[in-house]
């Protein structure tokens, strides 16, 4: 391989908006993520539904409206 022309691969903490932190080596460096293993619904099995701007609600009631009318 060629000298020189490959980043630098340093250490680097990347940490989850839950609080969780993981050592790791990257090319970036440090960085913050906004779902990780230990919180995800997936890994976990719990449901956690994020409300922005009231979007889950309509989205619950457009669907009532349907199954009500079928």
């Amino acid at each position: 391989m060629k000298e020189g022309i490959h980043p630098k691969y340093k250490e680097a903490v990347i940490t989850c908006a839950c609080g969780t932190s993981y050592k790791t080596c990257s090319t970036r460096g440090s960085f913050s993520v906004d779902v990780c293993s230990a919180c995800h619904p997936y890994f976990t099995g719990k449901q956690r539904i994020l409300d922005t701007a009231g979007r889950v609600e309509r989205f619950r009631k457009k669907y009532e409206k349907k199954a009500a009318k079928a």
